[in-house]
């Protein structure tokens, strides 16, 4: 089944989120490789929102206007 532009638009949007909301649990045994991966994977998101949406914004979690 493919996905159309909109839906993956709308699923980078909800990754997005769901990383800013991530809160790093410092005292757990690999956090550091998991906040990195986590960022990383965000720039990934934001740079393919960025390509469908002709635009260089991203969502900044729940509580960002607009």
């Amino acid at each position: 089944m493919a996905v159309t532009a909109g839906e993956l638009v709308r699923e980078l949007e909800e990754l997005i989120n769901a990383l800013d909301r991530r809160v790093p649990h410092v005292e757990r045994v690999g956090e550091e490789e998991i906040a990195r991966d986590a960022a990383r994977l965000r720039e990934k998101a934001v740079r393919r929102l960025a390509e469908l949406t002709g635009t260089m914004t991203a969502p900044r979690g729940d509580d960002s206007p607009g």
